[in-house]
């Protein structure tokens, strides 16, 4: 699944500079997770490095409107990163 940024969003700006995608940007209220870039950071890292840093817990969760199993996401990895 791709991940995705709930109204618990402080606006830290902690996550958008460690997405090695560059799937986080702010959006009109708090920062959006791009569904087509995220890829739960497999192919950079073993854990999401948004999730790692973000000071609020449960703040980025998995999208239930986006399931891919890790496969999927290696496959984008592969496609964003040729």
């Amino acid at each position: 699944m791709a991940l995705l940024i709930t109204a618990k969003c402080i606006n830290c700006d902690m996550c958008e500079p460690e997405c090695p995608n560059q799937a986080i940007s702010l959006g009109d209220v708090i920062y959006e997770i791009d569904v087509a870039r995220c890829t739960e950071c497999v192919g950079h890292y073993e854990v999401p490095t948004c999730q790692s840093v973000c000071p609020i817990d449960n703040t980025i969760i998995t999208d239930p409107q986006h399931p891919e199993s890790r496969d999927a996401l290696w496959e984008k990895f592969v496609r964003l990163h040729p």
